[in-house]
């Protein structure tokens, strides 16, 4: 490295299923069985969602397909700051490090007011209060090493979709009048006018799935973050799609949308003709499900605040070396992360905001866009990838038609969130606060070109290591334990 500390993440610890754990896991199954697709239902009435579903997973993976393989050959735990950096420059690599920490944060601290207000309302109490038992235990949680969180986060996963699967069960065996309907995948409910609002609800739903991107250094196989990542997008839309198909069966596809919208237990009540017992375990893996992917949120930003500090773009101290050995756990992006949940929240409870129609709409939009957008400069950045950093097997497909494809599909995803971002937030119309999601972003990365230029012009040898912080593995040696 050029400049920054030696200290590196603990190699081949985390298996490619372990990868596709975290990604899947992030989007939170459950959350989007219970809340998400029952409220895309109510504020669009559109019925094609089953198909709005399938087709946006597959604009997502196309988007990943390019990422991914910009990720598995630079190998940066700081995924999107390491892309831009070693393609587009060293002041994009900044930019899109300061909107994905803006980004990862935002989702994840949104989940917290999911959280609370869910617990408040079964059990009592203030929601802020509850936000903070569960920031404490994903602090303590945050500083396992991988592996550990890899197998909680394991189990409330494969529980998700075994419920999932109960439901998709319980929908089709308890058709309504209108039996075995496929109107949930004509391509002609595709164009009532709430099609654009089901889309950014749809694009909200897949985000983080791209988590796999950030555990490359310690990935067992580079190649399996590719698989976990693609294969994740598709698999989830499929599932949601399957989830989607399923409510609207139960209930009649026309007239799921006003059930939806006055039932709010809706997928609870579908999934009680399996008995009380489905609805309890969901009812509990629902909120183990939102704490864990805020476990799984925390963990990627954590390796961002790491290797950023590493290279020094970020203060060194908080990339927690000790004396240059290996880490299972970044202590200081961890702490890092921690500190920021506990002062938005706070900053929230004093406010007196809402911890759902405002915490957690407003910053899981912003996350959403965020993320969407650093996927969009993530294929860009795959596009004009220098030849030799693309590997001795670069294929078309990775490196030329589907980052394409995907910056076509993935533009129109984006300006159809940005233009029904009030939808979401629930804006009155003509209102200004939608604007704001899109200013945000954008002064994150300003920001961040403004810091690099400042990096370049007074810390020259910290600005040219930026994107190439990575040790390499001998330079770091894993900790060896010798007995004679």
């Amino acid at each position: 490295m050029t400049a920054g500390v030696q200290v590196a993440l603990e190699r081949k610890t985390v298996t490619p299923f372990g990868l596709w754990v975290f990604g899947s896991q992030a989007s939170a199954p459950l959350v989007v069985l219970i809340g998400g697709i029952p409220a895309i239902y109510a504020t669009t009435g559109m019925s094609a969602l089953p198909l709005t579903y399938l087709l946006v997973a597959a604009a997502v993976g196309l988007l990943a397909v390019g990422y991914t393989a910009m990720a598995r050959q630079v190998g940066h735990p700081a995924a999107y700051y390491g892309i831009l950096a070693r393609s587009l420059g060293p002041g994009w690599g900044v930019a899109g490090g300061m909107v994905a920490l803006v980004a990862y944060n935002a989702i994840q601290i949104s989940l917290y007011g999911l959280l609370g207000a869910t617990l408040a309302a079964q059990a009592g109490g203030a929601w802020w209060v509850w936000a903070g038992i569960a920031l404490t235990a994903v602090a303590v949680f945050g500083r396992w090493p991988i592996h550990r969180s890899t197998r909680v986060l394991t189990a409330v996963l494969l529980v998700s979709l075994l419920i999932v699967a109960l439901f998709v069960l319980a929908g089709v065996g308890h058709a309504a009048a209108d039996g075995l309907s496929w109107e949930g995948f004509d391509a002609s409910g595709l164009t009532v006018g709430g099609i654009g609002g089901a889309v950014a609800f749809c694009v909200a739903s897949l985000m983080g799935i791209d988590a796999p991107g950030s555990f490359v250094e310690e990935a067992v196989d580079r190649r399996a973050v590719s698989r976990a990542t693609v294969v994740g997008a598709l698999v989830l839309g499929g599932v949601y799609a399957a989830a989607a198909w399923a409510m609207g069966v139960a209930v009649g596809p026309h007239t799921v949308a006003d059930r939806a919208a006055t039932d709010a237990d809706l997928p609870l009540t579908i999934l009680a003709w399996f008995g009380t017992w489905p609805v309890a375990v969901a009812g509990v893996t629902l909120l183990l499900g939102v704490a864990t992917a805020t476990l799984s949120f925390h963990n990627v930003i954590a390796r961002y605040v790491f290797a950023m500090a590493r290279e020094g773009v970020l203060p060194a101290r908080l990339a927690g070396a000790d004396n240059g050995r290996r880490i299972s756990a970044p202590r200081g992006g961890s702490l890092t992360q921690t500190g920021i949940a506990a002062a938005v929240v706070a900053g929230f409870a004093a406010a007196g905001a809402d911890p759902l129609t405002q915490m957690f709409t407003w910053l899981s939009t912003l996350g959403a866009m965020g993320l969407l957008s650093l996927l969009l400069a993530a294929s860009l950045a795959t596009l004009t990838a220098p030849r030799p950093g693309r590997g001795e097997r670069a294929s078309v497909w990775q490196w030329r038609l589907a980052p394409t494809l995907g910056l076509i599909a993935g533009t129109v995803l984006l300006g159809l969130m940005v233009l029904n971002a009030g939808s979401l937030l629930g804006a009155a119309p003509g209102s200004l606060v939608p604007l704001l999601l899109p200013l945000i972003i954008a002064a994150a990365a300003v920001t961040g070109g403004l810091w690099a230029e400042h990096l370049r012009q007074f810390r020259p040898q910290v600005y040219a290591g930026i994107g190439r912080g990575t040790p390499a593995a001998n330079a770091v040696p894993d900790a060896i334990t010798i007995s004679i």
